[in-house]
């Protein structure tokens, strides 16, 4: 038996996997795969025993438990302005990649043409090009990676389904204004192109400014599907908890495909969530606060080092500039950074079509202290 062609021959093991395997093996500090190396809140993790000792252990409904829901609803009131309905407009998904992927097939058709902008997350090509699309890679401006609105302006074509946008941004940390979302609508306004928002770092943005979410925005809000990530939220990445908030009609398109694919998510996880929403916001109110203490401390760890930066402006990731220390690509030095170092990290040029003239790799900071302090020993090293 011979296998078909692959429908996705450009995809190969992520560099996540790839830079952590190398990590594990070296015994290197992991700051590449963008995981905390400490535990979620003790009131969760008691709360998801609990509800697994009184027996919510079978499946969840299909769009979410109501109490999470509403929860969800809740919270985009208090934070964004925005009342949205629990039942049509909020679906509990089994991590944001899987809402990511639901909200492309939910929509997007063969032909149909996806704007992505890189450096962009590696999951969203594969599930535009599994559905049929395209995805139009448009270069994002360094150094502060902003949006050419020109450039998007000039992409834009009969054949545009969708414009994914990511704020905070992963892999740059950089996040997008009033000002942009504002652009953004006067760019798509006489049009059918929805947006999708991944918008898993909502709660991590620095120095006193808000994420501005696209459900802030009236008319942006009304042709969005927007992602969001409780385990970037509770420091609980492995229980691939997430969800989407889109109006009734985009949510019945994506509830059609996430049925099939996942169907529902893990009950007594589920459970606890709401219960940490409605007993405990102050978790993600103070989330800001938390990690701008890790970004400082991090970035004050190496300002003796010959990397070059500036400190990023949302996510736990930060940006540094290695040109001062070799001229190898970025992939092989990462490789290097982990063999001579001691420490893993991410090239940013994988998250981009077109090669990028820039010698730049991502740490993840959301890291003990005494992680970050060991790290940065080694890097100021080199």
């Amino acid at each position: 038996m011979h296998c078909p062609p692959s429908k996705l021959p450009k995809v190969g093991t992520t560099i996540f996997t790839v830079m952590s395997q190398l990590a594990n093996e070296a015994g290197a500090i992991n700051l590449s795969q963008g995981f905390p190396d400490f535990d979620g809140p003790a009131f969760l993790r008691k709360r998801v025993a609990h509800y697994i000792e009184q027996g919510a252990n079978q499946y969840a409904p299909m769009t979410g438990m109501p109490t999470l829901r509403e929860a969800i609803a809740a919270k985009t009131e208090s934070l964004y302005g925005r009342k949205i309905c629990a039942d049509a407009e909020v679906t509990v998904t089994s991590g944001a990649t899987e809402a990511l992927f639901a909200a492309i097939a939910s929509v997007v058709r063969d032909g149909d043409e996806v704007i992505v902008f890189d450096p962009a997350y590696d999951s969203y090509e594969p599930a535009i090009e599994l559905n049929g699309g395209r995805a139009i890679h448009l270069p994002l401006c360094p150094p502060s990676f902003c949006i050419d609105f020109d450039q998007l302006t000039d992409a834009i074509n009969e054949k545009t389904r969708m414009i994914v946008i990511n704020s905070p941004h992963n892999p740059t940390g950089a996040v997008l204004s009033a000002d942009d979302l504002n652009t953004i609508a006067d760019i798509v306004r006489e049009s059918d192109i929805l947006l999708l928002s991944d918008e898993v770092y909502e709660h991590i943005a620095f120095d006193g400014k808000p994420h501005q979410s696209l459900l802030r925005h009236d008319e942006l809000a009304a042709r969005s599907f927007v992602v969001s990530s409780f385990g970037k939220t509770f420091h609980t990445t492995g229980w691939k908890v997430g969800y989407c908030v889109a109006p009734a009609a985009l949510s019945a398109e994506f509830r059609k495909v996430h049925q099939y694919l996942t169907f529902s998510t893990v009950t007594p996880v589920q459970l606890a969530m709401a219960d940490m929403l409605e007993q405990q916001p102050e978790h993600y109110l103070e989330l800001p606060a938390f990690y701008q203490q890790k970004r400082d401390l991090f970035c004050e760890l190496m300002q003796d080092s010959r990397f070059s930066f500036e400190k990023t402006s949302g996510t736990y990731f930060q940006l540094m500039d290695y040109s001062a220390i070799s001229d190898l690509p970025d992939t092989e030095f990462c490789r290097w950074l982990i063999k001579e170092a001691g420490v893993a990290a991410i090239p940013i040029s994988v998250f981009s079509e077109a090669p990028m003239d820039t010698k730049l790799v991502r740490f993840c900071f959301a890291k003990g202290d005494d992680t970050l302090r060991a790290a940065a020993e080694k890097l100021c090293k080199i």
